[in-house]
């Protein structure tokens, strides 16, 4: 039952993460440059694979998409803690799973993101490792 808990609870700080993620992509100026200049040129500016878009519409899309990815795993993962745990800790593949999951986006936020997020990815992923263990034993 600990181990449940301890899954929901690091997938419900992803599940925050992700959603603050969304929230900032589409509401206010977190998410824009500091040098307006630099928007205006990613307004206008197409990516080399495609001229059907600007590389603006691709960085908020992008960053949609990555929140919208953490907002699946924390509720998939939540759910699974607190509704079907049983089968949560016999699937070798799914705790697998969740754990790539989580030292992948603590690999990105080490190396590309800023503390906030890294620190809530480290608590996230240690609550899951520590779930994992009791769940073991």
């Amino acid at each position: 039952m600990l181990a449940s808990w301890l899954v929901a609870g690091a997938a419900g700080i992803i599940l925050v993460l992700g959603a603050l993620h969304v929230v900032y992509t589409f509401r206010g100026p977190k998410f824009d440059p500091r040098d307006l200049d630099l928007r205006t040129l990613m307004e206008s500016i197409s990516p080399v694979m495609s001229r059907e878009t600007t590389m603006w519409k691709v960085w908020v899309g992008i960053n949609a998409s990555h929140g919208f990815g953490a907002i699946l795993f924390g509720a998939v993962y939540g759910y699974l803690a607190l509704v079907h745990g049983a089968f949560l800790f016999q699937s070798i593949f799914l705790q697998l799973l969740g754990l790539l999951f989580l030292v992948g986006y603590a690999f990105l936020g080490k190396r590309y993101w800023f503390s906030i997020p890294f620190r809530g990815i480290l608590a996230s992923t240690s609550l899951y490792v520590l779930a994992l263990l009791i769940a073991a034993v």
